[in-house]
């Protein structure tokens, strides 16, 4: 399993940032929306979870597993898919069905070998997700970018949602807000 060094950081300014990125030289590299569902292992293994995720340009299929809080907390296991709908029903035949479904839009680009991505979610405020190979990597990035690395958070998307108040857990379906999807608004 791959181990993934990630941090977020909460409540951004989406045209702020991306002017940021801009100035530093980052590569843009794509505006997505996203579908994923998830499901459970049987039986269902805490902190552990397969994730099936399209961008309308390519689909994964992850095991992640969350071994602790901290930055480098996070290992997954991912392959590229052929075909979202075929392997959705590869998964309901082997007795794996989505618990929920859910859209968030991605904006990305890479920054000295980080992933910035800005991540518009439903009913919670816009953040950035970075991810590197290092801790390093990532606070040289929002040192660039004049963002308190301090101010990062390394919780979990459910996790974001609990700090809003929202259980995510319990909402099957998360359907992103039509004027958040506008690849035109917020860039």
């Amino acid at each position: 399993m791959k181990t993934e060094v990630e941090a977020r950081l909460l409540e951004c300014d989406a045209e702020e940032v991306q002017k940021r990125l801009k100035m530093a030289g980052a590569e843009f590299v794509g505006d997505w929306l996203q579908i994923r569902n998830c499901y459970d292992f049987s039986p269902v293994k805490e902190n552990s979870w397969i994730r099936l995720r399209t961008n309308g340009e390519e689909t994964t299929l992850t095991i992640k597993e969350i071994a602790t809080s901290k930055i480098d907390g996070t290992r997954e296991s991912e392959i590229v898919v052929s075909d979202f709908d075929e392997t959705d029903e590869i998964l309901n035949k082997l007795g794996y069905f989505a618990r929920s479904k859910q859209e968030n839009r991605r904006i990305r680009y890479m920054l000295d070998g980080v992933e910035v991505d800005i991540d518009f979610w439903p009913q919670i405020p816009t953040y950035v997700e970075f991810e590197g190979e290092s801790e390093e990597a990532i606070k040289s990035v929002c040192q660039k970018l004049e963002i308190d690395f301090e101010k990062l958070t390394t919780m979990d998307v459910s996790s974001v949602y609990l700090h809003y108040g929202i259980d995510i857990e319990k909402q099957a379906i998360l359907v992103l807000e039509e004027e958040r999807k506008n690849k035109n608004k917020s860039q």
